[in-house]
């Protein structure tokens, strides 16, 4: 009977992490959850799944505590969800970016390939590190052409120039040391329990107080939106039948305008939940000056992994997707308070008016 593996997920307390904990979980895998717990990672994003995963309670940059927690469980694959993630954030605090996602990523690839050096036989055939990245590392598209794994490297942000720095990284520990690495790059992530410091949560809990919904510029930037379990159905997949060395591209096939993705927004909380003052959300929609730097447009190209991995999207169509994101935000207003609250998040929330 073949070995249970055993996963490692880093960050695996926050949105995309504990999606992907839960669906490793689900198809029979061994998780254990390595997580500084900051203001994105969350306990009650894990606590009610079953079997509640082992939590290791550190930083990343704890390389000691890395190497322990691999070699105490025995771990089979790595995955790198911890990261500094919010662009505007990174514009007023570049460091904290490049600490985690740099150096952070350089203190996991030297634990890794110390245990990796000291496995035999099929526990070293088998060991993964696996780096979970970002279409933003590609930079800025124009109106056409869509990214792929042949896409070199063009950051624009200090957030992206930080993943890109650990991407770099991740690649020479495989071309150099022979560490059997991964590197899957995504476009934008959206679903439950993303923290409301993102576009679609911050607009959610925005038209619900009567607030402002800010939108930069003229709307006009285009993204192209991947629902989470559809990027952590791609993830797995990676892990299972990747290439080492290999990086592939996972997208949602959902190319929007950021003014038609809160239009979205605003429409289906007309119907789910009708604002307090019977006018349609969409009026409390301004524009405001543009982020520095802003990236026109985002896309993905996931032929390879189509192709190669299997991979599928079950939300073809962003807008039911999006149905059942905003859904679920409403049914877990006091996730979204208790979380907000507790990290003392820069933005903040009427919560009598939003729960009202």
């Amino acid at each position: 009977m073949a070995k249970q593996k055993t996963i490692l997920v880093t960050g695996g307390a926050g949105f995309i992490g504990s999606n992907f904990v839960e669906l490793a979980q689900g198809a029979g895998y061994k998780v254990i959850v390595y997580d500084c717990l900051n203001y994105a990672g969350h306990l009650e994003n894990i606590e009610n799944l079953l079997p509640k995963p082992e939590l290791i309670h550190a930083n990343i940059l704890d390389g000691e505590q890395v190497l322990s927690a691999l070699q105490v469980h025995q771990v089979d694959w790595l995955i790198n969800f911890a990261a500094e993630s919010h662009v505007d954030k990174s514009i007023t605090t570049p460091r904290a970016f490049v600490e985690t996602n740099v150096l952070g990523t350089l203190q996991l690839l030297t634990a890794a390939k110390t245990y990796f050096d000291s496995l035999t036989g099929a526990s070293k055939n088998e060991f993964r590190f696996h780096q979970v990245s970002t279409d933003e590392v590609f930079g800025s598209l124009g109106q056409v052409g869509k990214f792929s794994e042949q896409t070199a490297y063009q950051p624009n942000s200090p957030y992206s120039a930080s993943k890109a720095g650990g991407d770099h990284l991740v690649r020479a520990w495989f071309h150099t040391y022979g560490l059997p690495t991964l590197i899957t790059n995504c476009s934008n992530n959206y679903g439950p329990k993303q923290f409301p410091e993102k576009l679609i949560p911050h607009m959610i809990l925005c038209a619900l107080e009567d607030r402002p919904l800010p939108v930069y510029g003229n709307g006009q930037n285009i993204r192209d939106w991947i629902h989470v379990k559809d990027h952590c159905r791609g993830l797995l997949l990676a892990l299972e039948k990747g290439k080492p060395g290999e990086t592939y591209c996972f997208g949602g096939n959902s190319e929007r305008k950021n003014k038609d993705v809160v239009y979205a927004i605003c429409h289906e909380l007309d119907q789910l939940k009708p604002s307090k003052r019977g006018l349609p959300y969409s009026k409390q929609i301004e524009y405001v000056a543009d982020r520095p730097g802003h990236d026109f447009r985002y896309a993905i190209d996931d032929s390879k992994a189509i192709r190669e991995l299997g991979y599928s999207r079950k939300f073809k169509d962003f807008e039911n997707g999006l149905k059942d994101t905003i859904a679920w935000y409403l049914e877990n207003l006091d996730w979204c308070k208790k979380v907000t609250l507790k990290t003392g998040a820069q933005i903040k929330y009427d919560w009598a008016k939003v729960q009202a």
